[in-house]
């Protein structure tokens, strides 16, 4: 049954927030997960994201079976090309990078994949996403060889964010980029919230725990959290 989506619906009509921890495999190792995932399981996230940019490790398969294992949240794809597809998770934010020009990330890599994800059961969510300027380059931009969107030009954060709606997309993404030097700014975010009516999502350069709050404040439904947790698993504390 497809619920991941659904969910997320139903917590936006309701108004209420939701939270995503994202988990780099090319980060974290196995013998990590007895330590981190109880720090998952005491944190207020309601959904955990697994991937990044580039995923050189061959330990995802065996990452989201542990994941699953000992923590009842539900394990979401955010893949950065379709080899970091895996069958053991229980959805895929099916991304678009519609704020680029660049063809392998707004249907090539989509194409691929589409043969693997047609094998498996993966909840598969449509999902237009966006880089938006941060202060820095970050690996988003370097591999995907895009510039992101300027973060002072809400007109054209906006349309890009309607006409992704208006293709058919589920979610909107909003990206600053890991480790970005500067969050999603919150005019923007407030901008897009009062202009969509699909989910909003907002990650990227969030380094506390006001910052989460003021994302949510700000009309983003679900914020993901990534670097920040890397650095700090006492983070929720």
């Amino acid at each position: 049954m497809k619920t991941i989506y659904s969910e997320i619906l139903k917590a936006k009509e309701k108004g209420s927030k939701l939270l995503a921890i994202l988990l780099d495999p090319d980060k974290i190792t196995l013998a990590l997960l007895s330590v981190l995932i109880p720090k998952i399981n005491q944190s207020p996230a309601t959904h955990l994201f697994i991937g990044g940019s580039l995923v050189t490790s061959n330990i995802l398969d065996e990452l989201i079976i542990t994941l699953k294992r000992d923590c009842a949240l539900p394990v979401v794809l955010f893949p950065g090309n379709p080899s970091q597809i895996s069958d053991k998770a229980d959805g895929i934010l099916f991304l678009s990078l519609i704020s680029g020009r660049n063809p392998d990330y707004l249907i090539a890599h989509q194409v691929q994949a589409a043969p693997i994800l047609k094998r498996t059961q993966l909840e598969i969510i449509s999902t237009g996403y966006l880089l938006i300027e941060s202060g820095t380059q970050t690996a988003v931009e370097r591999v995907s060889k895009t510039k992101p969107l300027d973060r002072s030009n809400i007109d054209l954060v906006v349309a890009t964010a309607l006409a992704g709606e208006m293709l058919g997309h589920q979610l909107i993404y909003l990206e600053a980029g890991s480790g970005a030097k500067q969050a999603v700014p919150i005019n923007v975010i407030t901008a897009v919230a009062q202009n969509i009516k699909i989910p909003l999502i907002v990650g990227g350069g969030i380094k506390d725990l006001q910052g989460i709050q003021l994302a949510h404040d700000a009309g983003a439904d679900l914020v993901v959290i990534g670097t920040a947790f890397e650095n700090d698993i006492n983070f929720f504390n």
